[in-house]
């Protein structure tokens, strides 16, 4: 199980180095199994090392191969949902809770890169909420009250200087920033010195609760032991249930060589979809980076062009920062937006005690993945955790229902893609490079033609619920419209849950 990849190259990917793990050969005993090796399941492991735990983690690539290598990398406690949004949802505790929870797991990273001693330019930086194009103003003002009720230390600025202007922001201290990767290469190595096992290349294809749990691999290994954390970014074990509760969304990203750093911060605006911005000084070759990003669209639906989102992207930077520079590095990543604005991270609904989940990422991935190392650590020591309702994953909330009822609506909406007519009417249609669908009586096939000519055929259902896929041109795989499932055009092979299986091969009649 492996919870994304996408065929662009980011530019934390091109900058670091990633220890090697073998797969796993043989059955080794395990308190807990941990499915997944991005920053939420190797956190997970690390913090149940510290407890004392045999911790095994799996993982289908290798380790950060998912959208840990995909993120710009903020760590914020200002959160994309809003503190007035959630206050209202969750109510002022829970909005408080919010807040505690990510300023804590921005204090756990920082107590281990300095612990663990990792080189990953970890530094504390604030963040400024900028008000977008079409945004009142009382957005703001809203915002820094609800932000300080919840605990963050917030101001407002009538005149933040965003570049070539002076915009009205909202300022909260004490974020941060580091390497991404950099980071989870450390923090692999201080689980293995913490008696962590890591094997990659290992597929997981159960995943078993009760009284006798066990967690299946498809070489038939079987790996009994007393919990399992399914940390795949989207949860491949659970077929319908969460799926129904969140909805997944491409982001995009770029990064540009400039002369000299944009002063250390974070930054986002107001937009819908809204922008979000930082720098990085790689010291080793002395080079300066703005990174940008935005242009978020749901996963698999056409409508907003997103081959050209990093154009969009390039642009609104040359305005807001008036950069020259081309565009060395273009990526985007997986986002999993929940109904209420908040994690889904404890026991799975509907499963056994001892199986628990993390997802949901809300766009606060980093922060959400180590909120889940300290949860579900807590959860199965046996100890409190004032946490756990906020953002257990059964949970029920009134004020989240129309967003549930519109997201599932768009879901089935979908489903008439099963009888619409297909892009082509012949496979000999398309050029090296091209893709379509291409209907075959009752059915629809996935086609491919890749740059040497050779044909790639599939069928077009999506293996979790029979969503029709749809081409991405920007990473180049089949995407699903429904819960974001995403395929290799060239084998079927699954990129992102939370399907499982492959899309069948299939033989077009007229190749």
């Amino acid at each position: 199980m492996r919870a994304g990849s996408g065929n662009t190259v980011s530019l934390w990917q091109a900058t670091a180095q990633l220890p090697s793990f073998e797969p796993l050969r043989t059955a080794e005993p395990a308190d807990v199994v941990v499915v997944g090796a991005g920053i939420t399941g190797l956190s997970c492991a690390y913090r149940l090392a510290e407890s004392g735990r045999r911790v095994l983690v799996l993982d289908q690539g290798g380790i950060g191969n998912g959208e840990t290598a995909r993120t710009s990398a903020h760590l914020a406690s200002a959160l994309d949902d809003r503190f007035h949004v959630l206050a209202h949802r969750h109510g002022a505790a829970g909005a408080q809770l919010a807040a505690q929870s990510h300023s804590a797991a921005i204090d756990y990273i920082e107590r281990i890169v300095v612990r663990e001693r990792i080189d990953c330019d970890f530094q504390r930086v604030p963040g400024y909420l900028v008000l977008g194009d079409n945004t009142p103003a009382q957005e703001l003002a809203s915002e820094a009250e609800a932000a300080a009720h919840a605990g963050l230390d917030v101001a407002l600025l009538d005149a933040f200087a965003f570049n070539r202007g002076a915009e009205l922001a909202l300022r909260f201290a004490n974020q941060a920033q580091f390497h991404p990767l950099r980071y989870l290469a450390g923090l692999a190595q201080a689980c293995v010195k913490h008696g962590v096992r890591i094997h990659t290349h290992t597929n997981v294809v159960d995943v078993r609760g009760g009284l006798e749990p066990c967690v299946s691999t498809a070489d038939g290994i079987d790996l009994p032991c007393r919990a399992a954390i399914v940390a795949t970014n989207t949860p491949v074990n659970d077929r319908v249930v969460i799926h129904t509760k969140q909805a997944a969304y491409r982001t995009f990203a770029i990064a540009l060589g400039v002369d000299g750093g944009l002063e250390p911060c974070l930054i986002w605006d107001t937009n819908d979809p809204y922008h979000y911005v930082r720098s990085w000084h790689d010291r080793e070759r002395d080079t300066h980076w703005l990174i940008v990003g935005g242009e978020d669209h749901k996963t698999g639906q056409p409508g907003s062009e997103p081959e050209r989102a990093f154009a969009r992207l390039r642009d609104w930077a040359a305005g807001r920062f008036g950069v020259s520079g081309e565009v060395a590095y273009a990526w985007s990543g997986q986002v999993l937006e929940p109904v209420d604005g908040l994690a889904f991270i404890g026991r799975n609904p509907a499963d056994h005690a001892n199986v628990y989940i993390a997802t949901g990422d809300s766009g606060n991935g980093l922060t959400h993945g180590t909120i889940a190392a300290l949860l579900l650590g807590d959860l199965i020591e046996g100890r409190a955790n004032a946490w756990e309702g906020l953002y257990g994953p059964a949970r029920k909330s009134l004020h989240g229902l129309g967003d549930y009822v519109r997201e599932n609506a768009n879901v089935a909406a979908q489903y008439a893609d099963l009888v619409t007519p297909g892009e082509i009417d012949n496979a000999a249609a398309l050029a090296p490079g091209q893709a379509a669908i291409l209907r075959e009586g009752l059915h629809k096939l996935a086609l491919y033609r890749d740059f040497d000519g050779r044909l790639h055929a599939h069928s077009a259902a999506c293996t979790h619920l029979g969503c029709v896929v749809h081409w991405n041109g920007v990473e180049k795989t089949w995407d699903c419209p429904c819960h974001g499932s995403r395929f290799d055009p060239h084998t079927g092979a699954v990129l992102n849950g939370p399907a499982l299986a492959p899309l069948e091969s299939k033989t077009p009649k007229h190749a």
